[in-house]
């Protein structure tokens, strides 16, 4: 039988604003948003020729959504040379990828109001497949200028071992 956390004084669903993106062992700075984990499993129907009013349905084939990631543009490379192993303009014929090491594999930790992790999402054999250097730059705007990737990939998975923490207090004088 399945262990459930069992903090029945939560009431409050975790917010969708603290959260962290790990790659290569290192948190990426700045992310400032990560796009929905969407999978979705075909729909086969099939029917029995002696019974033609019932159609059965069965699950299909898997496909796992692109996850697109956002950070406001500094002096940080990482989305660019991630986005470059796998288009180098410029290089010698054959070399335009860097076929060694395009994919990684990604960590998105979820935290709550107290900053401790409640839920970690491990993203497999991930790619850049779209990369947005700039934005539109626009003279009458007041905007922060956005870089995005857009990753492809071969699933994700909930980390289990990850356990609700105990919730912080504060003790009353």
């Amino acid at each position: 039988m399945a262990q459930f956390s069992v903090n029945a004084r939560r009431l409050d669903p975790y917010k969708n604003f603290k959260f962290r993106v790990k790659w290569d062992g290192d948190y990426v700075a700045g992310v400032s948003k990560v796009s929905t984990l969407k999978r979705s499993t075909e729909v086969i129907k099939h029917r029995s020729g002696g019974d033609p009013s019932t159609s059965f349905k069965a699950p299909g084939r898997t496909e796992y959504e692109p996850i697109t990631l956002e950070q406001g543009v500094t002096h940080d490379r990482r989305f660019e040379a991630w986005a470059n192993k796998v288009w180098a303009y410029g290089t010698k014929p054959g070399g335009e990828v860097s076929l060694d090491d395009f994919r990684k594999d990604i960590i998105i930790e979820l935290m709550n109001e107290a900053g401790q992790v409640v839920m970690t999402y491990n993203v497999f054999r991930a790619w850049v497949s779209e990369y947005e250097a700039l934005p539109d730059l626009d003279a009458n705007a007041n905007a922060v200028a956005i870089a995005k990737i857009k990753l492809e990939h071969e699933g994700w998975a909930r980390d289990r071992a990850v356990v609700e923490p105990k919730e912080p207090t504060f003790a009353t004088p």
